[in-house]
Order: structure tokens, then C-alpha cells, then sequence
């Protein structure tokens, strides 16, 4: 279901988007199943409050599941500098999203591609990866694959972001033996309607 913005959320949603230079509002589900679910940006209230975690810095390399239209990859690299990768199987959505790199303030930090993240190997400089709920439990066990994988490939401190995430999806990760649970970034106040999911969960793999 979609969620409905109050005043300021839908105010940070026309602003960030001028400011970007870019075109990532609304909601599509016209290709959603079982398996992938519908496109809803990140709203930009709960990406300011991520980017002023301290949690994500200049020098990291963040890898975007679902990217969508590319919302959080040129927030990200606006704000902090740093290099985002986005992944996105929606070949409509992905022309979106390279349409917006053609115009984004932050296109030189940013790269898209078209591809299902279950078969994505992940690059070994990738230490930051976020999630808004993109696909299904199936497709997440096998994405974790691949994430722990890369991390074996070459070991380092990696963060995991995972935006509204469901009580199924919390229950996958708990299970995960090389990821531990670090914290959780608060959003229910930026809302109207209390929400317990109105919350980025973040979970550690390595030192």
C-alpha cells in the first residue's frame, strides 16, 4: 500500500528534486509480483536523516538494490560525495534513471545498470549496499549470497541499510551468520501515522 506524505514530506519531494536536477516522484507497480515489488522512491526526509548518520562518508563505495529512478544514488553522492552503483531489472524504470543521470547535478559519482541483482556479483570496493524493500525473501537469500561472497572474496567492513523492512525480512537477516545487527535509524516522527517500519535497520558484516 502506498504510503500518504504529510505537507513537509511532499514539500522535500518537489524541492530535492529541483535541487537534483533530476525526475524520481510517484509510485509504479505495473510490473510488481510475487517476487519484485512496485517502485516507491525513498522519501528524501529519511535519506537526510541517513545521510546525517555518520554512517555513510565520502570514501565509500554504496550499492543500490532496486535503484529505481536513482533517488538515493544522487542524494547520496550529492551529499556525501561518495560513489553509488544502482540496480535496477525494470528496463522502463532504468531509461528513467539514465535520463536523470543525463541531467543530475551529481551524474559523476553514479552508475546504473540493468540487471537482476540476484545474478550481480558484487564489486570487492562496494562497503555500503541499501535496500527499500525491492524484492522477495527467494530473491534476498540469494542477493545475501552473493554479498557474502564478495565479503570472503575480500574481507572488509561492509554496512547493510534496510529501509521499512518487513517482520519477514528481519527474521532472514537475524538468521544470516556473518551479518550482525548494529542499529536502527529512527523515521516514525517524520510521519503523520505512527509506524513501527518507519525505520532504516542496519546490519554489519566484518570489523
Amino acid at each position: 500500500m502506498s504510503r500518504v506524505y504529510n505537507s513537509d514530506m511532499r514539500n522535500s519531494e518537489k524541492l530535492w528534486d529541483d535541487l537534483l536536477k533530476i525526475k524520481t516522484t510517484g509510485r509504479d507497480d505495473s510490473r510488481s509480483d510475487q517476487y519484485r515489488y512496485p517502485y516507491e522512491p525513498t522519501p528524501y526526509l529519511v535519506l537526510e536523516r541517513l545521510a546525517n548518520s555518520g554512517l555513510v562518508r565520502k570514501n565509500d563505495v554504496i550499492l543500490d538494490y532496486g535503484c529505481g529512478k536513482g533517488r538515493v544514488d544522487f542524494f547520496l553522492s550529492y551529499q556525501i560525495r561518495a560513489k553509488t552503483i544502482g540496480i535496477e531489472y525494470d528496463d522502463r524504470i532504468y531509461a528513467a534513471a539514465v535520463d536523470n543521470e543525463k541531467t543530475a547535478s551529481s551524474a559523476n559519482f553514479v552508475s546504473f545498470l540493468l540487471q537482476n541483482a540476484e545474478e550481480y556479483e558484487v564489486p570487492l570496493e562496494v562497503n555500503i549496499i541499501y535496500f527499500f524493500n525491492p524484492f522477495s525473501i527467494e530473491i534476498l537469500q540469494k542477493v545475501m549470497a552473493r554479498i557474502t561472497s564478495s565479503y570472503y572474496l575480500k574481507p572488509r567492513r561492509m554496512l547493510l541499510f534496510f529501509y521499512y523492512p518487513s517482520d519477514e525480512y528481519i527474521s532472514y537477516l537475524m538468521t544470516v551468520d556473518e551479518l550482525e545487527f548494529m542499529d536502527e535509524i529512527d523515521c516514525r516522527d517524520l510521519f503523520d501515522k505512527e509506524d513501527p517500519r518507519e525505520r532504516i535497520t542496519v546490519f554489519q558484516i566484518g570489523e
